[in-house]
């Protein structure tokens, strides 16, 4: 079981010196991604540092202004093409080309080419989670694969994805997975116990918080796991009519997601992954929210309609299951941030990207692409600042995927469509 950053030890080959008692973290990339866009008029932010000003989309990261880059006019050319959910999806992460009439074919996302090198140093080269399903229907000569998975490792192979909390636990934590197996903690305590005898007083109480926090994941996911189906897809009964297998998805939206925002963390705070990518739900999406109160059915939640439908509109619940999903990425700032790691934080030695394959769902639109990035690459970041690239030549979103693996010291001379870096980044 891997172990957070801690000052008495050295760790990533580094040795200490009088000045630097540890090696500096390494550079984490994580990528959210929401499907149907955003509420049209309130994706936006202005100004700099604490002065910046934002949409009510983005009003869950009021707290995180100045850590925030907001980049806004980039797209792919090629996601217009087809002009529909998959096709604007498949290459999100590539600008790749798109293959229709029963072909599979992307590009390889910038996430996998960063976890078939930098990812060679963990535990887990890359970890892939979902909150929802993927679909294998066709959808105007398209596949619907596209529309349920943003990460690629080959042109022909979308990245399988984890939607059960528990064995995404495994991985991260579970040399082999089996039934029955007692709790990680429990198998690790006796060594944790020797660990906390030579370790400073920091770093025991760094420790013990860390191994809290690995413990109350295990609890949730136990608790899940005896609970529903997952929400989206509703059945004609409203109850199972038979024993439900104990997969481990939680019924709640919710929580689901809350528990990969945690398993998130985890993995980046014990460096059993450095690379992770979290699809809160598919382009095309038929999840409900029943766990949101509606504006709109005073007495009832956000369940009257699927995220893809609801985002025809732009009516306040559709404001509100945005902002929930803000949320989401706001949570996850928040706990890497409180996790010291030397000089700056666990947040700071990240970069955590938020992005969706059109602006606003009732047009379809993806002449420029929704986009934030949280975090400091480890100091490469300068956040608090707008980038707006609206009216300029070369406004290509794999520009910006170029500079995102520059600040983990990958530098191929091409990406997608991009020559060059975004040198704003």
């Amino acid at each position: 079981m891997a172990l957070p950053w801690l000052e008495s030890h050295t760790v990533w080959g580094d040795e200490p010196t009088r000045d630097k008692p540890a090696s500096e973290a390494p550079v984490r990339l994580a990528v959210l991604f929401s499907g149907n866009g955003f509420h049209s008029r309130e994706w936006w932010a202005k100004g700099e540092g604490k002065a910046m000003e934002l949409g009510k989309v983005l009003a869950p990261l009021h707290g995180f202004r100045e850590k925030l880059l907001f980049v806004s006019g980039l797209y792919h050319e090629e996601a217009r093409k087809g002009n529909i959910h998959s096709s604007q999806t498949g290459n999100l992460l590539s600008g790749a080309p798109i293959a229709s009439g029963g072909e599979i074919r992307s590009g390889t996302s910038f996430d996998q080419v960063l976890a078939q090198t930098y990812g060679r140093s963990t535990k887990v080269p890359s970890l892939v989670l979902g909150c929802e399903r993927s679909n294998p229907s066709v959808h105007k000569n398209y596949s619907m694969l596209y529309s349920s998975h943003i990460s690629w490792s080959s042109p022909t192979t979308p990245t399988p994805l984890e939607l059960y909390p528990a064995l995404a636990f495994d991985r991260l934590f579970k040399d082999e997975v089996a039934p029955g197996d007692k709790s990680v903690l429990d198998a690790v305590m006796e060594d944790a116990q020797d660990l906390r005898r030579h370790i400073s007083g920091s770093d025991q109480r760094k420790l013990d918080e860390y191994l809290d926090s690995v413990r109350d994941v295990e609890k949730r996911i136990d608790n899940a796991g005896k609970r529903g189906e997952l929400q989206g897809w509703r059945p004609t009964l409203d109850k199972p009519n038979i024993k439900r297998p104990a997969d481990g998805i939680p019924q709640d939206i919710g929580e689901h997601m809350r528990l990969m925002c945690d398993l998130l963390v985890l993995g980046f705070q014990t460096d059993t992954t450095r690379i992770t990518t979290l699809k809160l739900n598919n382009d095309h999406s038929a999840l409900r929210f029943p766990n949101l109160p509606s504006v709109q059915q005073a007495g009832h939640g956000i369940d009257y309609m699927i995220h893809h439908l609801l985002s025809h509109s732009d009516a306040d619940d559709w404001l509100k299951v945005n902002q929930f999903f803000i949320e989401q990425l706001a949570y996850i700032a928040g706990k890497l941030d409180a996790i010291q790691e030397g000089p700056r934080t666990l947040l700071d030695n990240t970069m955590l990207m938020h992005c969706s394959s059109m602006m606003a769902g009732a047009k379809h639109d993806n002449d420029q692409l929704p986009v934030i990035v949280l975090g400091g690459a480890g100091g490469r970041i300068k956040g608090g600042r707008v980038i707006d690239k609206k009216d300029q030549p070369d406004r290509q979103l794999c520009r910006l995927f170029m500079s995102m693996m520059d600040k983990m010291d990958v530098r191929p001379k091409t990406f997608g469509d991009a020559k060059s870096m975004l040198e704003e980044v």
